[in-house]
């Protein structure tokens, strides 16, 4: 059998439509050009640009192409500290390039709390947001570590009556849940490419309204991106992404139907195998292509490297960290114990995945668990 690459939130392969676009895209002219040539790479990019705009329901001039995710949440996050909000909220469970990405100081920062299954503490913003100054809160759709669901919505509601903005993390949601901005309720939302099966390097920033739009640019150059982000445009990359969203938005309920049942019988399995695994987020909404997870007393960075000389790709935690394993913030938020977050997995599902891979999967686990545990 050819390997099992269950890492689809690190990234998702290439979708074979993104694929044809991206090569079909790769000659085109420089979209700021106004000979034929750049006109047709300017139109690729604006039907890509409306594609994304109807979806989650904005004009399409209030959305913005970035080289990704990363890129996207430090022109938010820095742009405006300071210009729509004085002092940033972050959900203890965030990615590193929400952590690590905004302008504002470090006196005006503080996390909001996570329960035991993952989800953002609605008390603890609550009491957060009794400070003084106008807040703004950076908050993920679905976490990329458990696929716990977060509640946006109900968060939003609490941080607009508290007259702030809400920033929201839509990676791990795009084309698998409802993320757009009338059913997360958040003023800034963004999202990436290659979790959805499209090219790497291509990711997009949407605002709700041109008043939370950044006042100036993070990436400084040619006035691209009606001002909002220099640089020529990564077309060929752009249109790739439009086919893939293209195929995900036409495909999503059954598709992530089909990929539940997948992710509940290899659950289902591990708990049969090893009684004494740990889920974690089991008593949270979770998204159906996650499954997390922990072996007690099984390292997780040995795991992973055993199962990948075996055939399979799974991951311990996040993939963006320069490759790095170490102790998951996410997990230490949750109150999971050390010695357990040492041991956490995760499995995440995507559109190459079938039915014969998790009967496959429970097989090459027990031999590899077997195998450590002799050597243990």
């Amino acid at each position: 059998m050819a390997r099992l690459y269950f890492d689809h939130n690190a990234t998702s392969p290439l979708r074979p439509a993104a694929r044809a676009a991206l090569v079909a895209a790769l000659d085109a002219g420089n979209a700021s050009s106004i000979h034929a040539e750049g006109r047709a790479a300017r139109g690729k990019i604006e039907t890509a640009r409306t594609l994304l705009a109807r979806a989650f329901g904005v004009k399409p001039e209030l959305v913005v192409f970035t080289s990704g995710a990363t890129e996207a949440a430090n022109m938010v996050l820095s742009a405006l500290a300071g210009m729509t909000c004085d002092r940033l909220l972050i959900g203890a469970g965030e990615h590193p390039c929400v952590v690590a990405g905004h302008n504002f100081p470090e006196t005006a920062v503080a996390r909001v709390a996570l329960d035991g299954d993952g989800r953002l503490d609605l008390a603890d913003l609550r009491e957060k947001l009794q400070a003084p100054g106008t807040p703004m809160l950076a908050l993920q759709a679905v976490n990329n570590e458990t696929g716990v669901i977060q509640p946006v919505a109900e968060a939003a509601a609490l941080v607009h009556e508290a007259g702030g903005v809400v920033v929201c993390d839509a990676v791990q949601a795009l084309g698998r849940i409802a993320c757009d901005f009338a059913a997360t309720g958040a003023d800034v939302l963004f999202v990436s490419s290659h979790k959805i099966g499209g090219p790497k390097g291509v990711g997009a920033a949407m605002f709700s309204r041109r008043a939370v739009m950044p006042a100036r640019a993070l990436v400084r150059g040619g006035g691209q991106e009606r001002g909002f982000r220099g640089g020529t445009e990564n077309v060929a990359a752009i249109a790739g992404f439009a086919a893939a969203f293209e195929e995900v938005l036409a495909q999503r309920e059954q598709e992530m139907e089909r990929l539940g049942a997948l992710r509940e019988k290899i659950e289902a399995d591990i708990k049969a195998l090893a009684p004494e695994a740990i889920v974690f987020g089991a008593g949270a909404p979770r998204l159906q292509n996650t499954l997390a997870f922990a072996l007690p007393g099984l390292s997780a960075e040995t795991l992973v490297a055993a199962l990948d000389v075996e055939g399979v790709a799974i991951s311990s935690g996040s993939a963006c960290s320069s490759g790095k394993v170490s102790a998951s913030a996410v997990l230490a938020a949750m109150g999971v114990a050390p010695e357990i977050a040492r041991c956490a997995l995760r499995i995440s599902l995507g559109w190459p995945n079938k039915e014969q891979e998790g009967i496959a999967f429970p097989d090459i686990l027990s031999r590899v668990r077997q195998r450590m545990r002799r050597r243990s």
